[in-house]
């Protein structure tokens, strides 16, 4: 097994708003890490066909900071998805990366909170993270239920299906059944987790089991294939202890007004505190919603709004609290 202080990390760095974020990862993570033994990787895509234009990250000031952070820019190729699903750039990115070296993959919109090698990773076991909603599958009257479409996807890959519940869950409740969100996913080696992610999203997108008929893919392809990928590999829901990722190690946060919402405020005091010197502040505010929310005041008016002791249990009601307020600005 891969000791916990040996292993890369990587984000996905693009034109847009994803280069003011991983902009802000950077600074977070070197704050928290600033003896990391291990790379740190910005996967930037490359031009060609699935693209319009090109999606390297443009702003020169936002790659200094990110170069300035100890992180290396390396380039992938979108061979698969592109602008038809720009998620599977983190599937692609995958083989970009060094061969046999233990990698955490985490989205552009996290903020580092401590040092990342206090995490009891087993890297030969992989997981992802349980910060999810049920999103996927969406049940409809007389249609397939949970057990039909999800044991289609087993069967599909030939994974076995029944090892992969929790029991402890009734039947037909979502819970019961393997499901991450893709904010975090990590694995001893990129390219044998990128090569059977890719196999797996493709071949669901191509060709899906009749039970999916009444599903939407869209944006949903990575969250579906990624349990098949990690039950295939051993891994699961209880891999990694809980408590440091999405909580007090990372804080995947999405987008800034949930962030000031709904997180705690130790959150909140890190992002303000790492944003505030002039170097940073002068890049990062380049993004609209980051210098409103941060910089403007606009945070600390969303924060007002809820309780964070007793937040609706919806985040769908957040957001429409937010933008009644017209503070939902991403």
């Amino acid at each position: 097994m891969a000791k916990a202080d040996n292993f890369n990390v990587v984000i996905v760095g693009q034109n847009g708003r994803l280069q003011f974020e991983a902009a802000l990862f950077a600074v977070s993570f070197r704050h928290f890490n600033p003896n990391f033994k291990g790379r740190f990787f910005v996967a930037e895509p490359q031009p060609g066909p699935l693209w319009h234009g090109n999606q390297a990250m443009g702003n020169q000031e936002i790659r200094a900071l990110i170069e300035a952070q100890g992180a290396e820019i390396i380039p992938f190729e979108s061979n698969h998805f592109g602008k038809d699903y720009p998620y599977g750039n983190k599937i692609e990115m995958l083989t970009a990366l060094p061969k046999g070296e233990p990698f955490v993959f985490f989205d552009t919109d996290t903020l580092i909170l401590d040092d990342l090698t206090d995490v009891p990773f087993e890297f030969d076991k992989p997981s992802a993270s349980l910060k999810v909603e049920g999103t996927w599958p969406q049940i409809e009257l007389y249609g397939p239920g949970y057990t039909a479409i999800w044991k289609s996807l087993y069967d599909r890959f030939g994974l076995d299906f029944d090892s992969s519940l929790d029991l402890d869950q009734p039947d037909e409740y979502w819970r019961r059944y393997l499901y991450f969100n893709a904010g975090f996913f990590y694995f001893r080696c990129p390219h044998e987790f990128g090569e059977r992610f890719l196999e797996y999203a493709t071949s669901i997108r191509n060709d899906p089991p009749d039970e999916l008929v009444c599903q939407t893919l869209d944006p949903w392809l990575d969250q579906v294939a990624l349990p098949l990928v990690i039950h295939s590999f051993g891994g699961g829901r209880d891999a990694l202890a809980p408590g440091y990722l999405d909580g007090s190690h990372s804080c995947h946060y999405r987008v800034l007004p949930l962030l000031y919402a709904r997180e705690a405020q130790r959150v909140v005091d890190v992002l303000e505190e790492l944003t505030a010197p002039n170097k940073i502040k002068k890049v990062i505010k380049g993004y609209e919603p980051f210098k409103r929310m941060i910089f403007q005041g606009k945070g600390a008016r969303a924060r007002a709004l809820f309780d964070q002791e007793n937040l609706p249990r919806k985040e769908q009601a957040i957001r429409n609290r937010l933008k009644r307020e017209k503070l939902w600005l991403r």
